[in-house]
């Protein structure tokens, strides 16, 4: 698989020529480096610019996502157009990771149920 990753800082204009050849395309939602960072908010916007590229270009890859998604946002990420989610702190840093586990997919398919 050929995947494309855009830091937080890079536009998402930069794929307009490549998304053709791209089988998913993953947005850092923290600056890599390491666990437990802030989601920062404005990767969102992000998210909605490439899924309006997918919409007007035709196309079928998948939008990831990774860093900083929590119980909190994760409804908000999953309304915003993002397919596959990437999440580490948040589980492994719970008193009950398969308890975070369920309730995040429960938290995922109610938002999803939403957009449909």
């Amino acid at each position: 698989m050929a995947g494309i990753v855009l830091n937080p800082a890079t536009p998402v204009s930069v794929l307009q020529d490549v998304l053709e050849v791209a089988d998913y395309v993953l947005l850092m939602s923290v600056n890599p480096g390491f666990g437990g960072q802030s989601f920062i908010p404005y990767v969102l916007n992000k998210v909605r610019e490439l899924v309006e590229m997918r919409r007007t270009k035709k196309l079928q890859f998948p939008i990831e996502i990774d860093g900083g998604v929590h119980l909190d946002n994760l409804a908000e990420v999953v309304r915003a157009g993002c397919d596959w989610l990437v999440t580490g702190s948040a589980i492994f840093h719970s008193t009950d990771p398969e308890g975070t586990v369920r309730e995040m997919r429960k938290i995922a398919a109610g938002a999803t149920s939403v957009i449909c």
